[in-house]
């Protein structure tokens, strides 16, 4: 037997050896699965598949999870426990890889050492810390846990995984052609039952089933994505290159359109706003006006009962659910229940923050901790709250519940991030392809920004890993412009002007 088994390793290598005890495990999982009717036989068949691209390329499941991200869908498991499938596991998966990489890689595979010093990665890692700290103070601790480990599986492999895959920016649009092959697809699924019913607005929600949640997160996805494919168009060399992004680029702005969401509408303009903002170098002007503003605002509607004047109607707040024309209209009278119901949740989580300024109630711990703190002139007949949300605005919640260090480090954060894209923006002039990745990742940046203000969407599986990957593009365009200006400096040479580097 051993002389059998020596020959045997002489007349096959590795890999080869490897190959036929894979096909030994399928062939055999295979043979017990049909014999006894048990799929679940075939599982280890399976796992050894996902092992072998985890060792051998595990870029790949990175792709394969932003195409499949559209077609998530939340399941519940024990305990009152839900997780999204396959993207949870994917993510899991690739939390590992990652950090496996990043403790035993070498070279290529690490990332560069001002990128781990890069303000964005600091200020990153001060929100984990914050939020670790915060636990001990929490109403839920474990809740608060529970969502500093989420954390971690989202900016593992979408910030610190992209920084290992993105290594130059004809990368970037790989990703972007995976997630909005994906999302093309859910469109064509969502537009063929959403056709049956005539693409009413009230049927929108049942034609997302079951793979949306609702028509926020759908229309937000597809907006967030505009942006990118725009820009990968222009950075198409190929006629067919060229078409296959006009074609999704197309179905997105349908399936955005027939989604009936007006944040969702309003982004895109507001997005090619900004690019206006950034080429005139306003960035900084805009965000202290921002700031000012809202300091204003809050300041008049906190002081003595001036809020009460935002008390909305009991009896006139509806919710036009058959026509879109109407919802437009109830929503400027302020007549719209989700926009009032919004205001329930805000002034509810301004009590909150009078409550506990500094620490708050805990990350994750909204609700039902807001109940206790709700006033009933502010309540509408959806105020029950089912689908136990929280605030709809993300910067309020990080206030209610992380208190003011932890509002601050994310207000920061997202400022650095926009005045960094500026300033990438203004550096690239003359390398194009960095430009492209640097507008097509600050305008997608500004549409997750701009639904932020009205909804939590940073944990949301379909959106939140598109938020860091933009971080990630901008921390990696940065080191692009840097090389490129070393590079320079060294040669002495310079780098010609390129007519098309104003993609304006």
């Amino acid at each position: 037997m051993n002389h059998w088994l020596s020959r045997l390793r002489q007349s096959f290598d590795g890999p080869q050896l490897l190959f036929m005890a894979f096909i030994g495990v399928l062939l055999l999982g295979g043979a017990a699965a049909g014999l006894l009717s048990m799929p679940a036989l075939l599982l280890p068949a399976g796992l050894a598949v996902a092992l072998l691209v985890a060792l051998v390329e595990w870029r790949w499941i990175y792709y394969l999870l932003f195409f499949l991200l559209p077609f998530s869908e939340e399941i519940s498991l024990f305990g009152g426990l839900s997780m999204d499938v396959p993207s949870e596991p994917l993510m899991l998966a690739l939390t590992g890889c990652v950090g496996a990489t990043l403790l035993l890689g070498a070279g290529h595979a690490q990332l560069r050492r001002r990128e781990w010093g890069h303000p964005l990665l600091i200020i990153v890692a001060l929100m984990l810390l914050w939020t670790a700290v915060d636990a001990f103070f929490s109403v839920d601790s474990l809740k608060s846990v529970k969502y500093l480990l989420a954390k971690v599986w989202y900016i593992t492999p979408f910030l610190l995984g992209t920084l290992l895959i993105v290594r130059r920016p004809a990368d970037t649009w790989r990703f972007v052609a995976f997630y909005a092959a994906g999302a093309s697809l859910s469109v064509l699924y969502v537009a063929s039952r959403h056709a049956s019913k005539g693409f009413s607005f009230a049927d929108i929600n049942w034609a997302l089933h079951p793979f949306f949640r609702n028509h926020v997160i759908y229309a937000t996805m597809l907006a967030l994505l505009v942006p990118f494919c725009w820009f990968a168009l222009r950075a198409a060399t190929t006629t067919g290159g060229r078409l296959a992004w006009r074609l999704m680029l197309g179905l997105l702005l349908f399936g955005l359109f027939t989604s009936y969401t007006r944040a969702s509408m309003l982004s895109l303009p507001l997005a090619a706003l900004f690019f206006v903002v950034m080429r005139v170098r306003f960035t900084r002007v805009v965000l202290l006006a921002v700031a000012l503003g809202t300091a204003l605002s809050v300041a008049h509607i906190a002081s003595g009962d001036n809020y009460m004047e935002l008390a909305p109607n009991y009896e006139r707040t509806v919710f036009n659910g058959k026509n879109f024309e109407k919802h437009l209209e109830a929503t400027y009278k302020l007549q719209d229940v989700s926009g009032m119901e919004r205001v329930y949740r805000w002034v509810a989580a301004a009590r909150m923050i009078a409550d506990k300024p500094i620490v708050g109630s805990g990350a994750a711990t909204f609700y039902p901790e807001y109940k206790r703190y709700t006033v009933k002139s502010f309540r509408t007949y959806v105020s029950d709250n089912p689908e136990k949300s929280t605030t709809h605005n993300y910067f309020l919640l990080q206030l209610a519940e992380q208190g003011i260090p932890g509002f601050l480090l994310f207000a920061v954060f997202i400022a650095t991030a926009l005045l960094k894209a500026e300033s990438l923006y203004r550096r690239s002039g003359q390398q194009p392809e960095v430009r492209r990745v640097v507008l097509g990742a600050a305008m997608s940046l500004v549409v997750i920004v701009f639904h932020l203000t009205l909804n939590e969407l940073v944990e949301v599986d379909k959106i939140g890993p598109v938020f860091f990957v933009c971080i990630a593009l901008l921390v990696r365009a940065e080191t692009w412009l840097a090389e490129a200006s070393a590079a320079i400096e060294e040669t002495g040479a310079t780098v010609p002007a390129n007519p098309a580097a104003s993609l304006s």
